[in-house]
């Protein structure tokens, strides 16, 4: 395993990464200096009520670019249309040859179990090239991977047909800030498609730094929800004090599909 870690998110959306995992890859950034390479599947068209899909397009790859540069992390947009994407033989393919170019000890993804087709096109897609990576005669112009990268089940609240299995807890309250700060860079969405999505449209200051502000505090509001539904995990890694006192937190499944966690993976991916 190299050192430091690379780290491969491969997402649905932009935005998706640094609303579901952004203290833990500002973590490794920051603490470890990982290689962090973040891909939404999707081109992130579909996702609003006025701009048109051709402007959203390119906007949105913008929007991600600079989020990665709050942490120092590429951030692509593939080409996919957003709410079409499906688990063919193309696009494992697709996912395949990354995983191998880019050669990462770390995979983040969404679970199987999840709201939007998107998310679980994403999953599945992982989930069936997790092994494959390690087969020559798949895709064999791709020089294949000896070992599969380790993968981890970014966090959500979904309970049916199985909640999330919090392996890996960690406190990201003090990473809230570096999550805005990516959170903002999606403007199209944090400020515009969401809130009018939500019935809030009208609350959205017209001021940047007010701008900031409510952002931060709809952040908090969402995250929070999340440090009560992992509170057992949380007290089992921190202990009961410091358990009972964390208000962010983001909480990981290992994926039975890929490498374990075992204790020499665990101790350089996941030193926290």
């Amino acid at each position: 395993m190299s050192f430091p870690p690379r780290i491969l998110l491969l997402g649905a959306h932009p935005d998706d990464a640094e609303y579901h995992a952004g203290g833990l890859l500002t973590r490794y950034r920051k603490e470890l200096d990982a290689t962090v390479k973040i891909i939404s599947l999707t081109d992130g068209a579909a996702g609003h009520h006025e701009r048109s899909p051709e402007e959203l397009r390119e906007r949105r790859q913008v929007e991600s670019a600079n989020a990665g540069k709050v942490i120092g992390a590429e951030y692509v947009n593939w080409d996919l249309p957003d709410a079409e994407l499906e688990p063919t033989l193309e696009n494992r393919m697709r996912v395949i040859t990354e995983i191998r170019s880019f050669r990462p000890d770390l995979v983040l993804t969404h679970r199987l179990c999840d709201y939007h087709p998107d998310h679980r096109a994403t999953a599945q897609l992982v989930q069936d090239a997790s092994y494959l990576v390690t087969v020559p005669n798949v895709l064999p112009e791709v020089p294949p991977l000896f070992n599969d990268p380790v993968i981890l089940y970014m966090p959500d609240l979904f309970t049916r047909p199985a909640p999330l299995r919090p392996d890996l807890v960690l406190d990201m309250g003090e990473q809230v800030d570096s999550i805005v700060a990516m959170l903002a860079c999606h403007r199209t969405q944090v400020f515009e498609w969401l809130p009018y999505e939500g019935g809030i449209l009208d609350q959205v200051p017209e001021d940047e730094n007010a701008k900031l502000e409510w952002l931060r505090g709809w952040f908090h509001e969402q995250v929070a929800k999340r440090a009560n539904r992992f509170r057992d995990a949380l007290v089992a890694n921190y202990g009961d004090e410091q358990g009972q006192a964390v208000k962010f937190c983001e909480a990981y499944e290992v994926s039975e599909y890929a490498s374990p966690m075992d204790e020499e993976r665990r101790a350089k991916l996941w030193p926290f």
